[in-house]
């Protein structure tokens, strides 16, 4: 069994894979992993693998060393299964190149736009032939809803639930519903950009963040809340004579 440590920049996620399958997966605090000896201890786990968007504390990083198990530490130095031709890979952040390895684990030989919508929203492109050209990042829902509060004298903090209108009848379904629909059509446009030059393209939606829209082009999403999970998996597999 496989031991996945997938720390993000608001939560941990802690994963038992049984190789390709998916056994459990545990929430825990980005600062202290307090579950993580809690959930070696249930498995049976012969590697694992640890990445991480933030700097970790002290705590985190003593839980981390004292893990029974090899640990391969996911850098700009490890060893892929697809091509990187990312100019400058030390600034990568590691959930984006693992959540594009985890859609062309399930798609080979297929083009795929990889959106991860979470703190922010990053769309990312791999070809056909398994190399990732790239790709952009933008603000997530929350970081929207806050700067539109934060950077103004007068408009109120709003949250994504409550009256939803095409367009708003009031300040408060005003700034929902164009952070929402703007979100719904930067995604639609990212889609629809590449799918005219890549006919073919597949679509994953990931993180943790759901957006529900009408849209013609349902047939070609995927949602796949554990990409970057299965993603670090495979590269961990990938890895398991260097380790």
């Amino acid at each position: 069994m496989n031991l996945i440590v997938d720390i993000g920049n608001t939560v941990a996620k802690i994963a038992v894979f049984a190789d390709t399958r998916i056994v459990e997966v545990v929430y825990d605090s980005n600062a202290g992993l307090e579950h993580l000896l809690e959930v070696c201890r249930r498995y049976s786990c012969d590697k694992a693998i640890v990445a991480t968007v933030i700097d970790l504390s002290e705590q985190a990083l003593a839980q981390l060393a004292s893990l029974p198990v090899p640990l391969l530490w996911l850098d700009e130095k490890t060893p892929l299964p697809v091509e990187n031709l990312y100019e400058t890979p030390r600034t990568l952040g590691y959930d984006r190149m693992a959540a594009v390895v985890g859609a062309n684990e399930q798609f080979p030989g297929r083009d795929l736009l990889v959106i991860d919508a979470g703190t922010c929203i990053t769309y990312e492109f791999i070809d056909a032939m398994g190399r990732y050209h790239g790709g952009n990042i933008s603000p997530g829902l929350q970081m929207r809803f806050k700067a539109l509060h934060q950077f103004t004298g007068r408009l109120p903090s709003v949250s994504a639930e409550g009256r939803l209108l095409p367009m708003g009848k009031d300040t408060e379904t005003a700034i929902r519903s164009g952070v929402l629909k703007g979100i719904e059509y930067e995604i639609s446009g990212y889609i629809m950009a590449l799918k005219h030059k890549y006919p073919e393209l597949l679509v994953f939606l990931t993180g943790g963040d759901d957006f529900s829209f009408d849209t013609n082009l349902k047939s070609i999403i995927f949602a796949d809340r554990f990409l970057v999970l299965k993603g670090l998996n495979r590269i961990l597999n990938y890895n398991n004579d260097r380790i």
